[in-house]
């Protein structure tokens, strides 16, 4: 993936992006202090509307700002903190914004994916994340499996006009840097898991794990970078019959 553009403040460096699409890009801040620190920053998802997304949500009871600022990347848009704590930030793309002039550009064919198709985070309380993410947003349930099967260790909830999903990361007590890192993070769609491993490979990456077929039936594999965070390759469709329960198309 190419790094079309960064963001910096005073001559400080602020955050780089690596773009996966046009409208997805993965965004790494150089502000790691503490080794316990959680290496999530937020999460984002894209509307077409932030103006109208933000009175929506004041409607419904959610903490938003009172009015939009503009963005130093030149969007609109805003954050708010979902029951657990995590940032989510809904954007706005806008014409002239760095994203925007990046249009067409920074899409070479050696990216080992084109799309993000979910990103995990921690939930403690199902019911409250629910709430928020099921009840206001319109997120929707499409499966929900566990290590056991007779256990829910993950809920995947898809967004409500798409086919990307955010997965509830579920029964996670007291996780240190590395198990934390194992949770927060995110999935690479990928037609073939075996090409992207053998491309990993490749191109310097090691591991001790191998592609594996997950309890959602899909073929995945795992990388990690240096401060733990996990990247999963994932194939979309499941090749066998998941655990736990249907998975909805």
């Amino acid at each position: 993936m190419q790094e079309p553009f960064h963001y910096s403040e005073a001559g400080h460096l602020l955050l780089t992006y690596f773009k996966v699409n046009d409208h997805q890009y993965i965004e790494v801040f150089p502000s790691l202090k503490d080794a316990k620190e959680d290496r999530l920053s937020h999460i984002s998802f894209e509307t077409t509307d932030a103006e109208q997304l933000r009175a929506y949500l004041a409607s419904r009871g959610v903490k938003v700002p009172d009015k939009l600022e503009p963005m130093g990347d030149g969007n609109r848009g805003f954050d708010v903190t979902d029951p657990d704590g995590h940032d989510v930030e809904f954007v706005e793309f806008r014409p002239g914004s760095l994203h925007s002039l990046s249009f067409g550009k920074a899409l070479p064919s050696s990216r080992i994916s084109q799309r993000i198709i979910h990103v995990g985070v921690v939930v403690k309380d199902r019911e409250a994340a629910d709430r928020f993410y099921k009840d206001v947003l319109g997120f929707r349930e499409i499966w929900h499996g566990g290590m056991k099967d007779n256990e829910t260790d993950w809920v995947d909830m898809r967004v409500p006009d798409g086919t990307d999903w955010l997965e509830y990361m579920l029964n996670v007590h007291d996780p240190d840097p590395k198990e934390l890192g194992v949770m927060h993070h995110l999935a690479l769609g990928v037609s073939s898991v075996k090409a992207g491993y053998e491309t990993a490979l490749k191109r310097g990456y090691t591991s001790e794990e191998k592609p594996q077929i997950g309890r959602d039936g899909k073929w995945q594999f795992n990388l990690y970078d240096p401060n733990f965070t996990r990247v999963e390759l994932m194939e979309p469709k499941p090749v066998q019959k998941p655990c736990c329960a249907p998975m909805l198309k």
